[in-house]
């Protein structure tokens, strides 16, 4: 989102469909070889609020992509591998959530040249997750926390080679953070672990190329 602009800048169909349904890509099956192949640039100007929410921002997507891709899916359940978010043993270590003026920004990570960092203000832990699995992860993430509360946090950690596509910059001999899983254990207090599990599964049953505008 760039001030009152939706921007999407070389995007698969599949990523946006990642965001617009809050899944993971490795959540979403079927459809046309060219799902996850071809890149698309969307722009758009969102009628109302001047900054949209991120609901409100997914679902002027999931319009686009009915109207523009024509895309037709259905849901499944299926026993995948999962990540699994759980509050670690002696509690979590989130504070609570700082209201902003301006109010809830959107999470986002940054990649830098030697680490990540996931800063959060007045965020959930389904919101958290949610971000997560969509940009970093390479399987669907279940949050198990049970917590209802809204958070800030802030999570640094250094990136291994099955994480953002393996597109990430690393430098292990310089970074001084630790991998995810001890990061998110030892600054939040939550626990992610590697399992296999039921996941909710995107199937594409339809999908065409957009025409030009």
């Amino acid at each position: 989102m760039q001030g009152a602009e939706f921007v999407a800048r070389n995007h698969t169909l599949k990523t946006l469909i990642s965001v617009a349904y809050n899944l993971s890509p490795h959540a979403i099956t079927g459809g046309p070889a060219w799902v996850d192949s071809e890149h698309y640039d969307i722009f758009a100007k969102p009628s109302g609020s001047p900054r949209p929410s991120f609901e409100e921002q997914a679902a002027m997507l999931r319009v686009l992509l009915s109207e523009r891709f024509h895309l037709t899916f259905h849901r499944e359940s299926k026993v995948l591998p999962i990540f699994t978010l759980s509050v670690a043993k002696g509690g979590h270590k989130l504070a609570e959530g700082t209201v902003l003026p301006e109010g809830r920004q959107p999470l986002a990570i940054a990649i830098g040249a030697h680490g990540v960092t996931f800063p959060g203000k007045d965020a959930s832990s389904a919101e958290f997750a949610a971000v997560l699995q969509r940009a970093a992860l390479d399987r669907p993430l279940v949050d198990k926390t049970g917590l209802t509360g809204r958070y800030d946090f802030s999570l640094s950690w250094t990136p291994d080679e099955s994480q953002f596509g393996g597109m990430a910059p690393r430098d292990s001999a310089e970074s001084t953070e630790p991998d995810l899983y001890t990061a998110i254990q030892q600054q939040m207090g939550l626990k992610l672990e590697a399992t296999r599990g039921p996941a909710s599964v995107l199937v594409i049953d339809e999908a065409e190329r957009p025409s030009d505008n």
